[in-house]
């Protein structure tokens, strides 16, 4: 009997090894444990777009994840759905926090609120090599009240 990474033709599915290392990376907000990232990403990893200011590789998300842990102390990230092949993965998920202090310039509503997140990593040999990213902080806007801005026409 032959098994699927035996079988000419056949995609092989994400290793243990690369879920566990999407796992931990995604884990390191809830840890408040930037320093995670050095186990599953390498040293040169892309965060595809790069935010304001971040620097390039691994640094440039821990210094994200120090910022915003310390101004939202509830954050994490809920995975929702892993998915894809050997070195090719998905996720849906959600940052989650309560909005307690002005985050992008939003004042703080004390309100509980949820981010959808998606994301594609490309991995090698267990860990993160790049990562696209699309957060919809529209939903932050809209959840705190924040849209429409003031004055906007209402119709």
């Amino acid at each position: 009997m032959t098994t699927q990474s035996e079988t000419p033709g056949m995609v092989k599915g994400l290793t243990s090894q690369e879920r566990k290392a999407i796992e931990i990376f995604y884990g390191a907000w809830k840890a408040k444990q930037p320093d995670l990232l050095d186990m599953v990403c390498t040293p040169d990893w892309k965060d595809i777009p790069l935010g304001p200011g971040q620097v390039d590789g691994p640094q440039g998300l821990k210094d994200i994840i120090t910022y915003f842990t310390s101004v939202l102390p509830d954050v994490e990230i809920v995975i929702h759905e892993i998915f894809g092949t050997h070195e090719r993965a998905g996720v849906r998920a959600s940052i989650v926090f309560t909005h307690n202090n002005e985050i992008l310039g939003i004042p703080a509503t004390n309100k509980k609120v949820s981010i959808a997140l998606h994301e594609f990593h490309y991995l090698k040999n267990g860990k993160l090599t790049h990562t696209w990213h699309l957060e919809d902080w529209f939903g932050l806007l809209m959840q705190s009240d924040a849209w429409p801005p003031k004055g906007l026409n209402k119709k």
